[in-house]
This record gives C-alpha cells, structure tokens and sequence, in this order.
C-alpha cells in the first residue's frame, strides 16, 4: 500500500472509521478506484488504537500496521509511565514493534535506536516518525542480537518485549519460549548496556522471572484501571538480594495508586484479623500481583478478613488506601432470602468472589442475582471458615476527598 494515502483513500477511511470493518470489505465492489481491502485493515487497526493510543489513532497521517502489531503494542499511558524510568544519552528499544515506545523514550532521552525484524513495519514506524515530527529516532530493520552485535555503539538502557506468540499464533508467558530469549541474550545485554529494562506478561510468575533473570535490581507492576497489563524488570549486572517491587494502579483520572513491598517485608508482616467492621478494603490487581498479601494490611493498618481473603477491614476509614474502599451495609449468610431484600425489585448487585467455592457465574445462579446497581456484594470466607457475603456500597469520591 502506498503511503502517503492519496487524498481519495485518507477521504474514505475517514468517512468510514467508525464502521463495521466485515461490512465494508462486503461492499469493496462499489469503490472500484481505491484499494478497499487496505483501506478495511486500516481502519480496523485505527478502531483497535482508539482506546490505547487515541492521539495516534485521530491523526489522519498516520498509516497503520496489520492490527495485531496494534494490539501487541503499548498503550500511550503504559508507554508513558515506562519512558519515566529511563535516563541517560542513548537506549536501544530491541523490539521496536509499532514504535510507541520508542516514541516516549525519544522524549527522555537524545539518542533513540528503534530496532525491528519486520522490515515493512520498520518503514511504517520510520514514516509515521516523520510525520509525528520525531527526529531523534534512528531505525534499522533487524533482530535484536544481530543488532547487538553489530553496533558500535553501547547504551545507557535496553529496552526489550519479546514476542509472546509461538508460529501458530498462540499465547505464551515462559522467557525461553518468548523472541528473543532474554536469558540466552543476557550476556550481551549487559555488554552493550549499563541498564536493561523488560517486559513481561502480567502471567508470568515473579518469584519464577527473578529465579531465571538472575540480575533483577527492581521491578514494577503496572495496571491501568485495575487491569493488569505488564511487569517490568530493571536488570543490571549487580542485581539486589531482594528487589524492590513497585506497585502501580494508573487511574483514568490521571492519578495513580503505588505501593512498595520486597520480600522481606512480606514475610515480617504480621496480619491481624478480625470479622467484618465498618469499610471493606480490596487492594488494587497490581499489589496482589506483586505478592503484597501481608504487608498491605499492616502498612495501612487494617485487619484481614481470612488467610487467603485478600480482603481488609476496620471502623477507620483510610483514603488513602491504594485499591478500592466500600462500607458494610451487612454480613449475611450465602442464601438468596438473605440476600434479595437488600437489593430491591430489579435484584441487580456487583459480585466479587474471594477465597469462596463458588464462580460469580455459579453465585448468580443460585441466587437470581443479575448484574448492575448501586450495591457490591463480596462473597468470601471469614476468619471462622464460614462462607459469609458482605453487603457493600462503594464509598464516594467526596467522602474520600474530605
């Protein structure tokens, strides 16, 4: 495809972006004079940019790779936060994907080398960097360990996402499954560099990625929105006995909720526990993620519901906690007479399960239950083993603002 798109193409991708990308590749026949087939993979892939990286995908100048390098790449605001860590003259972004992380990197730091296998995406991202009016990018079209070594230069970082698909286009979490194996590539990483900078999948087990990494100096844990999206390695070749584990929660209302543990910490921490009292405290994915299961509760001050609850409470209310607040309206039995009358005529309720036999699917089931309103209802196990639902309401933006 030919870029950039001639006036009639960008006219017909914008009048059409917000369709159904199956029914216009139906109706190819009735644009003889442009190449619709093209044009459908480019607004398909706009669609899927919309929510990660909006700014690009309203930009009308852009070109857009097959959507899976769209999905595979970070969003503005993982992107963002991870170029925040980074320092130094030079780095060299070794999977360079769409370029939205070498995009941020470039604001940070004067020398950007953005290094990919696929030549054609590597002359999309050098077009769009163009257009984007980034010119502290050098690109080059080739696998990260001939890159290496080749180049004459060294780096103040590394940045790494190995490829998480095996040849039939199926997820894998494993570092020696993924492309490039990182731990084979160690050695010359830390030739070429003073700082490695990784990321993994959410999936991956942490105490299993510091094991095999052997030279882990700190890492983070990234959410957006409570969602769970990557873990991310400094390596170096002094790793620390026990790193540093960053938590962090990106809000859609540009704040974030963090939180420090290590496994030292963790395992001094003492929980205290107790039966449900007035606020019901659920750390945020990204603490849970990290291991912060001990911890949380004695650096907030709260009292455990159950050993394996996750969930807190106390009579105290603590805005400051870094995960979700509710107030207990009641403790009630796992029993849908119970349950039914606080929720009016329409019997809609949030569910969570915790430490609980059943799914939320199976306690819907069985108790009518249906999705929606203003209630959260926490099915979990108290500190007497006894399977109790807590009757909560989410406790508001102002109460925690006063």
């Amino acid at each position: 495809m030919e870029y950039p798109l001639p006036a009639a193409a960008r006219q017909y991708v914008a009048e059409h972006l917000h369709e159904d990308p199956a029914r216009l590749a139906l109706q190819a026949r009735r644009f003889p004079g442009l190449p619709v087939p093209d044009l459908v993979r480019q607004i398909q892939a706009r669609q899927k940019a919309r929510t990660k990286i909006p700014a690009w995908a309203d930009n009308p100048d852009l070109i857009f790779p097959p959507a899976l390098s769209v999905e595979q790449a970070s969003s503005a605001r993982t992107a963002a936060f991870k170029a925040s860590l980074v320092d130094g003259q030079r780095l060299a972004d070794l999977t360079g994907g769409f370029g939205v992380d070498a995009s941020h990197f470039a604001e940070y730091v004067p020398e950007v080398h953005y290094v990919e296998r696929d030549p054609k995406l590597v002359a999309v991202v050098e077009y769009n960097l163009a257009q984007l009016g980034v010119t502290n990018i050098q690109c080059h079209a080739a696998d990260a360990a001939s890159f290496l070594r080749n180049t004459a230069h060294t780096f103040d970082w590394i940045y790494l996402d190995p490829a998480r698909r095996d040849t039939a286009s199926r997820k894998i979490f494993r570092l020696q499954d993924c492309e490039p194996d990182v731990v084979r590539l160690m050695p010359l990483l830390l030739q070429k560099s003073r700082r490695v900078l990784l990321k993994t999948s959410p999936m991956l087990d942490i105490e299993q990625a510091i094991r095999e990494l052997k030279h882990v100096r700190r890492l983070w844990v990234v959410a957006v929105d409570n969602d769970c999206k990557e873990v991310l390695y400094e390596l170096a070749p002094e790793p620390a006995v026990d790193p540093e584990r960053y938590c962090l929660n990106l809000l859609r209302t540009g704040q974030q909720q963090e939180f420090r543990l290590n496994r030292a910490r963790e395992t001094r921490a003492i929980p205290r526990y107790a039966e449900a009292q007035q606020y019901l405290y659920e750390p945020n994915v990204a603490i849970l993620k990290a291991g912060g299961f001990r911890s949380i509760g004695t650096a907030f001050e709260l009292l455990k519901l159950h050993q394996h609850s996750h969930l807190y409470t106390n009579d105290t209310l603590r805005p400051d906690f870094p995960g979700r607040i509710f107030r207990i309206h009641a403790t009630e039995r796992y029993d849908a007479d119970a349950l039914l009358p606080y929720l009016g005529p329409e019997a809609r309720a949030h569910v969570t399960t915790r430490n609980f036999p059943d799914t939320v699917d199976t306690f819907r089931k069985r108790t009518g239950i249906r999705e929606g309103g203003d209630l959260y209802l926490f099915a979990t196990t108290d500190l007497r083993n006894r399977l109790v639902v807590l009757v909560c309401e989410k406790v508001t933006a102002a109460e925690l603002a006063a």
